[in-house]
């Protein structure tokens, strides 16, 4: 099936983890894909990999934390591939882990919150105009359970992510008739990069409160995502879906 044939997705963080399945998932659903990434080189290589499976891939390097760095690479890709259809917000960092609030350092909650959150809202900024200008346009927000929960040890993250989960609901209302819908995907743990760097006592304190007793799997989140980021996604904006393994039901 093709959903995405003769679309583009710009999707940040895109050079690895779940960025990378997405990416890889929309792309062999027809998308070509632009990849935004701070890693000047793996953005490269994985946009250069992506290509030799037969998927449309474009690289850029670019601090989505950045105005203008991220306006830049929105008008680079415009130029390149002409329209925005699908827009995945997928860079994140978790930050310090393993620490209660009175320990958190204010320069690594505040570096977390630009990644997270300040660097969503520039992206989405950024490809509004295009989508508007289209009458479509479908915005994917990576949130996390913990933005519905809480993650003990987790403040920057957690807080992070509720706030994602909050401006998923201001834009998909915002929006609503504009062809544009806006919805976010609240996963659990998640085998990555980023997980595997956590301390092993709260990747075990996150996955005991899974029902499934299980971390997820990429292409499972990219599953979800395929769905929100596709026409079939009509009726639904301002939402977040779960990708828990049944932690969260509400």
């Amino acid at each position: 099936m093709k959903r995405f044939e003769g679309q583009v997705a710009v999707i940040t963080g895109g050079a690895q983890g779940i960025g990378l399945g997405i990416a890889r998932r929309l792309g062999g659903e027809g998308a070509a894909v632009a990849l935004l990434d701070r890693n000047a080189p793996l953005v490269a290589e994985t946009a250069k990999a992506l290509a030799g499976e037969g998927i449309a891939a474009a690289g850029i390097a670019v601090d989505v934390t950045q105005q203008a760095a991220v306006e830049g690479a929105v008008q680079q890709v415009l130029q390149r591939f002409a329209r925005i259809d699908v827009l995945v917000t997928a860079a994140g960092i978790t930050g310090q882990t393993g620490i209660q609030t009175h320990q958190v350092e204010p320069a690594d909650f505040q570096r977390v919150l630009d990644l997270n959150v300040t660097a969503m809202f520039l992206c989405i900024r950024a490809v509004l105009p295009a989508m508007l200008k289209a009458d479509y346009g479908r915005i994917v927000n990576i949130a996390s359970i913990s933005g519905k929960d809480g993650n003990a040890g987790m403040l920057a993250y957690s807080t992070s992510k509720a706030a994602v989960i909050g401006l998923t609901k201001v834009i998909g209302k915002e929006y609503a008739q504009t062809g544009i819908t806006c919805n976010a995907i609240a996963p659990a743990v998640v085998r990555t990069a980023m997980v595997d760097a956590l301390p092993a006592q709260q990747v075990t304190y996150m996955t005991d409160k899974i029902p499934m007793k299980r971390t997820g799997e990429i292409a499972e989140i990219a599953a979800v995502v395929a769905f929100a980021a596709s026409r079939e996604c009509s009726f639904t904006t301002g939402f977040t879906f779960d990708a828990s393994g049944g932690r969260t039901v509400y």
